[in-house]
């Protein structure tokens, strides 16, 4: 129960599907009220508001389009009057993105991946600031360990990601003073979230999977739950002097 005594909620972005739902889950296992954003099903965020509910918390989803910088101050102010306050943002948003070399990338597509990602981040970060610093709160972004070792066809996925992390490093280092704790995990190939659906599509071949998996010390895939443990470790007081750090969760793929 980390977060028992915690006033106030975790807001997961991204939090109705893949890794989002599964941080919802263990977040709520743990004792934190929940509210959690989801971009276009209404039925999967009440959903996963639900499954957090039937651990004993309170809940809340609510539609959220990150390009919009304004669309994310509401939430958040939204979520702290429902709940009383803010002490985690997790920003665990991510769209599918297809795995394309990068001299086939068109201009706009990466502009429009930075401005969901790494300024989506950006939008709902800043306004959670202020609400953040009154707790010594926490925010942990789930990005990818694409940024340790770049994987070839990954660059739309990982370079904006890479714009994440160096976000929570300035921070982190700003931050710090207020009693504000920045951190970032990042997935390896996984069963569930975006590798799922890359595999599903048929993006990722059976001999590209191969590869992947012999590149893996491991020689095994993670899943939702190896992330949530991460990020709710990073989130809670267990973590209280770590900050401005990394944690890759990927099987040992980064060595």
């Amino acid at each position: 129960m980390d977060f028992g005594a915690r006033a106030g909620a975790a807001l997961v972005v991204g939090g109705s599907g893949g890794l989002g739902l599964a941080i919802v889950e263990m977040l709520a296992s743990r004792g934190s009220d929940v509210a959690l954003t989801y971009r276009s099903r209404p039925e999967a965020g009440e959903a996963a508001a639900e499954s957090a509910r039937t651990q004993g918390v309170r809940a809340s989803a609510y539609p959220l389009d990150l390009v919009s910088p304004d669309a994310a101050a509401a939430v958040v102010a939204s979520v702290v009057a429902e709940h009383g306050g803010l002490h985690t943002l997790v920003y665990a948003a991510g769209p599918h993105v297809p795995m394309l070399h990068l001299a086939t990338v068109e201009p706009a597509a990466m502009a429009a991946q930075l401005a969901a990602d790494a300024a989506g981040f950006f939008n709902v970060v800043h306004p959670a600031l202020a609400h953040l610093r009154l707790v010594q709160g926490s925010i942990v972004a789930v990005t990818t360990a694409a940024t340790a070792r770049y994987p070839v066809r990954d660059g739309l996925s990982s370079a904006p990601k890479a714009a994440v992390e160096a976000l929570v490093r300035g921070l982190a280092a700003e931050e710090g003073r207020f009693g504000v704790r920045v951190n970032a995990v990042g997935p390896g190939m996984l069963t569930d979230g975006m590798a799922e659906r890359l595999i599903s599509s048929g993006e990722l071949s059976d001999e590209a999977l191969a590869i992947t998996r012999r590149n893996i010390p491991l020689r095994r895939f993670g899943s939702a739950a190896d992330i949530a443990e991460a990020v709710c470790f990073l989130a809670s007081d267990r973590a209280g002097f770590i900050s401005g750090q990394k944690l890759d969760v990927d099987g040992g793929y980064g060595v």
